[in-house]
């Protein structure tokens, strides 16, 4: 059996339908492209995070392979620009520091240096979010151990 309605009436849209599927894509595609950005966001943010954190864990391991407190220091510093450079990571300002108390304890004691650094990322090219700040730091810290028996100079 078919219905009276049947066969005829299959391909028509009814009268309250009409242009409903325009609004419906209104509505969606910037809901839709704000999930999106907010993915890209968090996503370089998590990148950026890992740079920072193996930049500043080469900065401790290029410290502690100096024999003095200002050797050390000039050594992080070059390690973490060489380890932000590696992970492509463009700060908009960088901070590097170093703690070498390590480097007064005498020798034949247990010692580390403790290096920060800092990455402001800039997300201005973001700014389809809102509510998101232009600019986020991201801060990482690593303990580097110092050799015991090697002669240190504070």
């Amino acid at each position: 059996m078919t219905s009276r309605d049947g066969p005829a009436r299959e391909g028509r849209v009814r009268r309250g339908e009409a242009g409903s599927s325009v609004v419906e894509v209104v509505i969606l595609v910037p809901a839709l492209g704000l999930f999106l950005a907010l993915i890209v966001a968090g996503g370089r943010a998590a990148v950026a995070h890992q740079g920072v954190q193996a930049s500043a864990a080469q900065a401790a391991r290029s410290a502690s392979l100096a024999r003095t407190p200002t050797a050390a220091r000039a050594a992080a510093s070059a390690g973490a620009t060489a380890g932000l450079d590696a992970q492509h990571l463009r700060c908009v300002r960088t901070r590097v520091s170093l703690d070498t108390t390590g480097f007064t304890r005498p020798v034949g004691t247990p010692a580390s240096v403790t290096a920060t650094v800092s990455c402001t990322l800039d997300l201005t090219d973001l700014t389809v979010l809102p509510g998101l700040p232009g600019q986020v730091t991201i801060t990482a810290t690593v303990d580097s151990p110092l050799d015991t028996y090697r002669e240190r100079h504070p």
